[in-house]
């Protein structure tokens, strides 16, 4: 029965894990996972609605969640139907979150002592000349010595911009009945296009169809300057990919006379949703959804595995697991050893087959390797840091590749699950990075040695820890502990030396030169020869075990550095964005491991550790640090 244990308690909690990725079930009511289906082009890629309405939420706040003004939290699918179809309620929607106090002055708040108050567009509306005002203030300055609060209002004041062009993607947000708009505007079109030619002809014409069909051209060449997201699919058209705006697509039709039939569904939508009239919207979704599949065929699956792939949120999934290993992890080194750890090697297996579903899946959804941005590579960094993880464990099975690969995983899952609040985390490539060749080679291997070095700081964290504060430290442990750090290590400086070989000339390629002192390739620089330090000092004998924990956990804060750091500093060819938010985490990261630095210099003999092996009985003291615990 106890060899069955660890497999009966893996598979209950890898079925659970899988299970929440599992598609929705379809509710009776509005079919709003059919609407969060529907492909719409943004930022030059195809997305579901669903995902267009995830990243405009993040954009207001912290959370991405669609509060409703009587305080309901709806999914974000639903949240941007109000702002398509019914902008009057989305309106009241508490949807915009501010933390800075200076930004909260204008409003005239209360210290807000750092928590977040929200606002709604309607409360925002007095405020939204000053918003203006101090926005274009703050443009005056240097993107690189703005302070928080000028790039708090910036970002406030493309945020509503944001709001107001989402508004008007699919309807004017001032129609009251879309799809009847659509229809007038379609009987208009040929009287008032003969009244124009006659006029021109110098022909007597209808005065009223002239005015008519004017009054239209002007309504949606207006609505030309809220372009944001296409909705409207046009094959014929070589522009946006085939994509038009709503207001293309109606001007469009006055050249051919008749509107395009996507303009025309999202009408008769529009004018259901409003009339609350449900089994209407959900056959406009139905008869839509056939039109696509029949028009742009290749153009709809990708969007509709994106909306499942949002749903079933592997990357969560994988976290939880982690969470769950490290629990087993720990407890398997106080008591039940053997069925404890074999369950925590399962579900880190587990864990890590469904990290690689969702990297595989991102993959494929973007049609790139695995790292573009700073959320793929925190994926990659902790899906190739378990996967060491998991070859330690093979090798040593004594539960060290378990707790790395879950703390590792847990925390780079972590990581990204905050980056993704920074926008679309499947954007288009900026164009010195759009080539797949370097992206699979150079990048793809900086991000191995930056998981081979993390992995190599968090053994050398344990080997300090397990060290000063538990009696488990043999020496046995010890030396295990010493071999993984070495081996990591080397593995570290291969990736690390070729990646940056090849970073260097990929940039004589694209920038005419193979070096230039960028931020970003001296931390790729510091990150070798850092390696290069630790292992000549290993080889020379000045540091042992106990010195190469240390230099190992020093050995994060230089690649954290070269990870993050860039992206403090705002400048260099490899800065793709400033991120003031992150400076308060990466400075405590930075902190807790200098400390950890500290207790790792703590003399040995008040090592819990090595006191515990100079009890009677035990190897003297000088034995002990023969073993290999000399820093």
């Amino acid at each position: 029965m106890k060899k069955l244990a660890p497999w009966v308690i893996s598979a209950v909690l890898l079925l659970w894990a899988v299970s929440k990725m599992m598609p929705p079930k379809e509710t009776p009511g509005l079919d709003v996972d059919g609407f969060g289906k529907l492909p719409v082009l943004v930022g030059g890629r195809v997305m579901p609605m669903d995902s267009l309405a995830r990243i405009s939420l993040s954009e207001w706040n912290h959370h991405g969640i669609y509060t409703t003004a009587e305080g309901k939290v709806e999914q974000p699918s639903q949240g941007l139907l109000d702002i398509l179809m019914m902008p009057e309620r989305s309106d009241a929607a508490k949807l915009f979150e501010v933390s800075n106090q200076e930004i909260l002055d204008l409003f005239g708040s209360q210290d807000a002592k750092g928590q977040f108050v929200s606002y709604s567009f309607n409360d925002l509306k007095p405020f939204f000349s000053e918003i203006e005002k101090q926005s274009g203030l703050a443009e005056q300055t240097e993107a690189e010595t703005r302070n928080p609060f000028q790039r708090g209002i910036i970002k406030f004041r493309d945020g509503l911009r944001l709001y107001l062009q989402l508004k008007n993607t699919v309807q004017p947000e001032d129609s009251s009945d879309f799809g009847k708009e659509i229809l007038a505007f379609s009987l208009a079109i040929r009287p008032g296009l003969n009244a124009v030619h006659d006029r021109d002809a110098g022909k007597p014409f209808n005065q009223q169809d002239f005015e008519r069909i004017l009054l239209f051209t002007e309504r949606y060449k207006s609505l030309l300057q809220a372009k944001y997201a296409y909705a409207i699919p046009n094959p014929t058209t070589v522009e946006n990919e085939g994509w038009q705006h709503i207001s293309e697509s109606l001007l469009s039709g006055i050249g051919r006379e008749g509107i395009p039939y996507a303009a025309t569904a999202y009408g008769r939508l529009i004018s259901a949703y409003r009339a609350n009239d449900v089994n209407g919207f959900n056959e406009g979704i139905r008869e839509y959804d056939g039109y696509l599949a029949k028009a742009i065929p290749e153009k709809v699956n990708r969007p509709k595995l994106e909306f499942f792939f949002n749903q079933g949120q592997p990357f969560l999934q994988a976290m939880i697991l982690y969470v769950i290993v490290l629990v087993f992890g720990l407890l398997s080194w106080l008591v039940w050893p053997k069925t404890l750890g074999k369950t925590a090697v399962i579900l880190l297996v587990g864990a890590f087959l469904i990290h690689t579903f969702g990297l595989i899946v991102r993959m494929y959804l973007q049609g790139r390797p695995p790292v573009t941005n700073l959320y793929s590579s925190a994926i990659f960094v902790g899906w190739a840091s378990v996967l060491l993880c998991i070859v330690l464990e093979r090798f040593y099975k004594n539960g060290i590749g378990s707790v790395c690969g879950a703390v590792i995983g847990f925390v780079t899952l972590l990581i990204a699950h905050n980056l993704q609040l920074d926008g679309d985390t499947l954007e288009m490539l900026r164009a010195v990075l759009d080539t797949n060749g370097w992206l699979a080679t150079h990048v793809v291997g900086e991000a191995l040695g930056y998981s081979a070095m993390f992995l190599a700081g968090l053994i050398g964290t344990i080997y300090i820890f397990r060290g000063l504060f538990t009696t488990s430290f043999d020496e046995a442990t010890s030396k295990t502990l010493g071999r993984m750090m070495y081996g990591v290590v080397c593995f570290a400086t291969l990736c690390s030396l070729v990646a940056t070989i090849l970073g260097g000339i990929w940039a004589d390629q694209s920038w005419g030169r193979f070096w230039g002192w960028d931020p970003k390739e001296n931390g790729a620089l510091l990150i070798v020869l850092w390696n290069a330090i630790i292992l000549h000092a290993r080889w020379g004998g000045f540091a042992r075990d106990r010195g190469m924990a240390l230099l190992t956990v020093f050995g994060n804060v230089i690649t954290s550095l070269s990870w993050f750091g860039v992206n403090m500093l705002g400048v260099g060819l490899h800065s793709y964005g400033f991120m003031d938010r992150a400076f308060g985490p990466l400075f405590g990261f930075i902190v807790g491991q200098l400390a950890i630095i500290g207790l790792g210099l703590i003399p040995l003999k008040y090592w819990r550790g090595i006191r515990a092996r100079q009890r009677p009985g035990r190897k003297a003291a000088g034995e002990v640090v023969s073993a290999g615990l000399k820093g």
